[in-house]
């Protein structure tokens, strides 16, 4: 219900569908009382009540708790979406796919699991999902848990009393169906994803992770999010040469921080700070910070590296090759943006 009341803020229409009749009777409600007549309702599992269809945006946050498939294990229908492991987060981010317009968006939460295949690593699983299914996406990773502590917060979520012997009952369950799976760990966090206009778009799959707190950002981290994939499919279209003769500008939320040793000239640290997005810091050197210092809309960036190889006595060639894959990375990141 709540994800339709935000969803109708910002479309003419809004389908939104859940398998518990219980839900969509509450959100029938909710919408009534506040008015909201441009959201249809349909009962069923995750993309089921929209075959054949497609959206300019698809909001999502399915019941990813990954929950045991023995008898004994209690079954919260809102968190727990009936799959082995997290196959009904892959469900969803493959799914999105054949409902999505092109240049569509997808926003869900959702967790993966670490296991021994592939490397251990999560998010290579995530991204395996995504570039399979043909889409762009952005995942950010913000936190991360042993099995053991996963399987502690939603024994406790479910109510059961820590030290009781339904909680080691339920526990040894959560560890062993773990085990079985080889998961070493579980990741939470955000996925964003986009079909590509045209089939033959430079593709963009990023995934990281960001545990520190979020930036300034009193609409949400969605419009930062965008901002970077349109920042890629700008710079996607420019070559280094192409790139050397635009101007850019720093971000007015990008501060800059120096730490010198007591009478040294030269700072030891130098570091980018972003005020908004993920508040990144960025550890710079002298050239980098220089650049960016330097990016007013005014001068090319092939304009300033040449300034700044003559100012640090290096040579241009290199400095040119070291900074042109970090003023990418920074407009991605919406620190630098291209005027």
């Amino acid at each position: 219900g709540i994800q339709s009341l935000h969803a109708a803020r910002h479309a003419q229409r809004v389908v939104a569908t859940d398998i518990s009749s219980r839900a969509l009777e509450r959100a029938r409600l909710t919408l009534a009382l506040n008015d909201v007549t441009s959201v249809e309702l349909r009962l069923g599992d995750l993309f089921e009540p929209v075959a054949g269809e497609r959206f300019d945006r698809i909001v999502s946050n399915p019941p990813f708790v990954i929950t045991p498939r023995v008898e004994g294990v209690p079954v919260y229908e809102y968190r727990d979406g009936g799959r082995v492991g997290d196959a009904i987060v892959e469900q969803v981010v493959r799914g999105a796919a054949d409902h999505l317009s092109p240049g569509g968006t997808a926003h869900l939460l959702g967790n993966w699991e670490y296991r021994d295949a592939m490397g251990g690593d999560g998010l290579a699983r995530v991204r395996s999902w995504i570039t399979e299914a043909g889409l762009d996406g952005w995942v950010v990773e913000r936190e991360r848990q042993s099995p053991a502590e996963y399987a502690a917060t939603w024994i406790r979520d479910g109510g059961t009393r820590v030290g009781s012997p339904e909680y080691d009952e339920l526990a040894t369950a959560w560890l062993d169906d773990f085990a079985a799976r080889g998961v070493t760990a579980v990741g939470f966090g955000y996925v964003v994803l986009r079909q590509p206009v045209r089939a033959d778009a430079a593709r963009f799959v990023r995934t990281e992770v960001i545990n520190s707190p979020l930036g300034s950002a009193p609409t949400g981290i969605g419009d930062h999010v965008l901002a970077g994939f349109r920042a890629h499919d700008r710079l996607a279209a420019l070559d280094d040469t192409a790139l050397l003769a635009e101007r850019l500008s720093v971000a007015g939320d990008v501060t800059e921080e120096r730490h010198y040793w007591p009478g040294d000239e030269n700072p030891t640290v130098i570091r980018l700070r972003q005020g908004g997005g993920f508040a990144r810091t960025i550890d710079a050197d002298a050239a980098l910070a220089g650049l960016v210092g330097a990016s007013d809309g005014e001068l090319t960036v092939g304009e300033i590296i040449g300034a700044l190889a003559d100012l640090l006595e290096v040579d241009e060639g290199a400095l040119r090759d070291d900074l042109l894959p970090r003023v990418r990375e920074l407009v991605v990141t919406g620190l630098l943006t291209l005027d």
